[in-house]
């Protein structure tokens, strides 16, 4: 498809072979929801996590490619094909991560995916956009590079006959006969190079710079499918590992993390003045609470998958939202921002709901998941750990509530630099009113499929 794309250099051609792959993507996801558990063409297996994930970046492409039409519709065609060339790839890319059943083909389809971002995050050829896109390349492969090293020690666990073997299945079987020392290098290198994807400290400077250029679309699925595929990475390590004596060592780090996680998502947020940065931050406060999630174990494990599907529909949808704010209000900073309920009240609501979502406030289904993070902490006596997330919690909400209802009720601070505002049709909103509203269902009804998918992906994990 991309190879059509680049041949015919027409818009109505990308946009064909665009849908195409669209529809494509959902046909692999229903695939592997029929054949779970199966291994295709070697490398590949469809396993409860991978389909989960998968899933999720499915039914996401639907509006991420109709808001992508609409975002690229006054490029020039080269423009407009590389966007779309660019996104299938990722889309592609990410898709591979999910499914690969062995740590060297998942660490070459997560440094592809690096690749494609950088083309969508230069897609507006500023300055701005050219300094991020150096910094999203730089950072993301040195991330890679020290998870690359994490595999190496990997390696050290196999005979030198055997060193190139390290398909999941293989390595689960006699990770209890490693050195514990490499076993720990190993994670804290995984840790710390795929945090580049999750977005979670210390490497989560490169995807707060990414947000403030991107094109909304590709933010959403920077924010959500991409932080999906570093969480993926980090937990297939941290389940291969968790039979080992290490499993105390890993769910301290996590916890460490997610703390930190939390600090720098509440103290920048509170001084954000730029919308995208500010919910690149939140996204960088879930995924603390899923690192946090995953080191308290039991509910958690429940917990953090379920925050990971959730945040990602609440999340792309704010992003779909931030694309049309910027062609009503001209701008992303906040001090510029105002009266957005009285210019375009569609958007506006999604913007209040996606709120009320994002902070896990009932009736989102988000509020489920911080819930039982929080009671997986209190059944395992952290009583430490759970005051202060929730104190850092508290900034949170205050720093992204009022901040939002500034954008929706409060005059411009700047209103001798406003523009006159665009018209958006609110048709456009459709498809994050949909996203949110699967969200507050998730708090009172959870689909038994789902509930099996996530409970089936920790089930190797101790109870």
């Amino acid at each position: 498809m991309i190879i059509a794309i680049v041949l015919f250099k027409n818009k109505t051609i990308t946009k064909i072979m665009t849908i195409s792959f669209v529809l494509l993507h959902i046909w692999l996801t229903l695939h592997c929801w029929t054949n779970l558990n199966k291994t295709e063409l070697g490398y590949f297996t469809f396993n409860s996590l991978g389909v989960l994930l998968l899933s999720v970046l499915s039914f996401l492409t639907i509006p991420t490619v109709y808001h992508g039409f609409i975002y690229a519709s006054k490029d020039d065609t080269k423009k407009y094909d590389i966007y779309h060339s660019a996104l299938i790839a990722l889309m592609t890319f990410m898709t591979g991560a999910y499914l690969a059943n062995g740590m060297t083909v998942l660490w070459i389809f997560v440094e592809a995916t690096t690749l494609a971002v950088a083309a969508l995050i230069y897609h507006d050829r500023t300055e701005m956009a050219l300094e991020a896109t150096w910094k999203y390349v730089f950072i993301c492969s040195t991330g890679i590079a020290m998870a690359y090293l994490g595999i190496l020690f990997l390696g050290f666990i196999y005979g030198r006959d055997d060193a190139a073997n390290l398909s999941f299945a293989s390595l689960i079987n006699i990770i209890n006969l490693a050195n514990p020392l490499y076993l720990k290098i190993a994670f804290v290198f995984v840790l710390i190079g795929f945090s580049t994807k999750m977005g979670l400290f210390p490497m989560h400077t490169v995807t707060i710079d990414a947000h403030s250029v991107a094109p909304p679309p590709i933010s959403a699925l920077i924010s959500t499918t991409l932080m999906n595929v570093g969480f993926l990475a980090i937990f297939r390590v941290y389940t291969l590992f968790a039979s080992s004596t290490i499993l105390p060592f890993m769910n301290s780090v996590l916890i460490l993390s997610g703390l930190l996680s939390l600090l720098v998502a509440a103290g920048y947020m509170l001084k954000a003045k730029h919308l995208k940065r500010m919910l690149a931050y939140s996204s960088l406060e879930n995924m603390g609470l899923v690192a946090i999630a995953v080191g308290v174990g039991g509910y958690g494990y429940y917990a953090a998958l379920l925050l990971l599907v959730l945040h990602s529909l609440t999340k792309s949808s704010l992003f779909y939202q931030m694309g049309q704010l910027s062609r009503v209000l001209h701008t992303f900073k906040l001090d510029e921002c105002g009266k957005y309920m009285e210019l375009y009240p569609a958007g506006a609501l999604v913007l209040l709901l996606g709120m009320v979502c994002i902070l896990a406030i009932p009736p989102s289904g988000l509020f489920i998941s911080e819930f039982m993070i929080f009671k997986g902490l209190v059944l395992n006596d952290k009583w430490f750990v759970l005051v202060i997330a929730i104190i850092l919690l508290c900034f949170v909400i205050y720093a992204m509530s009022t901040r939002i209802m500034h954008i929706l009720f409060s005059n411009s601070r700047n209103e001798g630099d406003s523009k006159v505002p665009d018209k958006v049709n609110p048709v456009e909103s459709v498809s994050q009113f949909v996203l949110l509203g699967i969200v507050i269902i998730m708090c009172f009804y959870q689909p038994p499929f789902l509930v099996d998918l996530i409970n089936q992906s920790f089930g190797l994990l101790p109870k």
